[in-house]
């Protein structure tokens, strides 16, 4: 990769410029070509590689810049061959959770597909998710090995298996292969960052059958893909791509699909938010009736804070790290003040995800500043802007394909 990156106040503008632009042409396409520079267009790649929407736009009415057409016409190539992969592995899935008697229910990206919301090739999925019975779940891993995948690690929201004996690949965005890991839930929640938000009664079909199952409406996907926004955007790594997912289900919704969000034991106040990003960029997929609705039942900071936000300033194409993410989503003083606790002396939970990103992620790997200790995190963060390692990654990964071009 290059051994001198641009200053990272340029890469910042850049990348927050990028999004934005790719946001507008993805939410309403046709417009202008940007007049960029040559590092503004490899920047422009490396956001739209981390959101997640290269594909998307090779599909599109385009800017016409040879780079940039050459670029997305190559990612669409690896996610309609690495999709045909996952389409794959989810038939050779539900054939043996029938024959082990497991109910299984694919999330979120391959739920999507299955509706018909996106063509093969369109939407990358890094991983496929799947949601089990706490009593399935032992079963369910053994079902997993037996198709060739081992556990990786173990997280508070889902254990990780990997294909045995591949490895991941280093490349910009998406790449054919690249393992096809899968995730496990027993459930479906959220830290907000703290408060736990479960909507796995929701989720899980009441009468899900051995196999492959799907949501139980549209209702459920969208409260789940709403929620799993929220997730993102108390850690500041929204991508565009959740946005996209969102709008586009929204467009099978009725007013009734939407009371749903209704059902659980407590008002979603945490829809309101990402529901505010969609409507910002896709003018009219969010009714204006869910949006007053929600906002009676957010809290008022959060309700204040999140009317100001744009894509850019709440994912990774903000590149400095943020100390205090998620801290506006608090409700009430208790949760400020574990909140803060929380920062200054992490939980032993916290220090091995920590440690599993690190052996596990190609991003953080050789990375000085995820293995210090928190004291130096945290003088860094008062003294000086500290980039994030997953966009400086990407963005090391654009500059290098200029490279190679040239």
């Amino acid at each position: 990769m290059p051994d001198h990156l641009p200053p990272l106040r340029t890469i910042r503008a850049g990348l927050r410029r990028a999004t934005e632009a790719l946001a507008a042409e993805l939410a309403l396409p046709g417009g202008g070509t940007p007049d960029w520079t040559a590092l503004e267009w490899r920047l422009a790649m490396a956001a739209a590689a981390a959101h997640g929407v290269s594909p998307l736009l090779d599909r599109r009415p385009s800017w016409q810049h040879a780079p940039w057409k050459r670029f997305l016409a190559d990612q669409h190539e690896h996610v309609a061959l690495r999709h045909q992969r996952i389409v794959d592995l989810l038939h050779r899935l539900d054939a043996a959770a029938r024959a082990a008697g497991v109910p299984l229910v694919p999330l979120k990206g391959a739920a999507l597909h299955a509706l018909g919301l996106y063509a093969a090739g369109e939407r990358p999925m890094a991983d496929i998710d799947l949601l089990v019975h706490p009593g399935d779940a032992q079963r369910a891993a053994g079902l997993l090995q037996e198709l060739g995948y081992e556990s990786s690690f173990t997280q508070w929201k889902h254990q990780v298996f990997k294909p045995v004996a591949q490895a991941p690949v280093n490349a910009l965005g998406e790449h054919r292969d690249t393992p096809v890991n899968i995730e496990l839930h027993t459930h479906i929640h959220e830290r907000l960052p703290l408060a736990t938000v479960d909507l796995t009664a929701t989720v899980y079909p009441r009468d899900a059958q051995p196999g492959l199952n799907a949501y139980p409406s549209h209702a459920a996907l969208m409260g789940h893909l709403l929620l799993h926004a929220a997730g993102n955007l108390c850690g500041r790594s929204l991508r565009l791509l959740h946005l996209n997912d969102i709008s586009l289900l929204a467009t099978r919704m009725t007013l009734r699909d939407w009371d749903v969000l209704w059902h659980a034991h407590e008002p979603p106040w945490w829809a309101l938010p990402p529901l505010r990003l969609v409507a910002r960029y896709y003018r009219h997929a969010v009714p204006d009736a869910v949006l007053e609705r929600l906002e009676r039942d957010c809290p008022p900071l959060l309700r204040a804070v999140s009317s100001r936000w744009t894509l850019s300033a709440v994912s990774c194409s903000d590149l400095w790290l943020h100390g205090l993410a998620g801290m506006e989503w608090c409700r009430s003083p208790g949760e400020v003040a574990r909140y803060l606790h929380n920062r200054l002396r992490p939980t032993d939970e916290a220090r091995r995800e920590r440690a599993d990103m690190v052996r596990t992620q190609l991003w953080l790997q050789g990375q000085s500043w995820v293995v210090s200790s928190q004291r130096r995190r945290i003088l860094a963060w008062l003294t000086r802007p500290v980039p994030r390692m997953d966009t400086l990654y990407v963005v090391r990964a654009a500059l290098e394909s200029r490279s190679a071009e040239s």
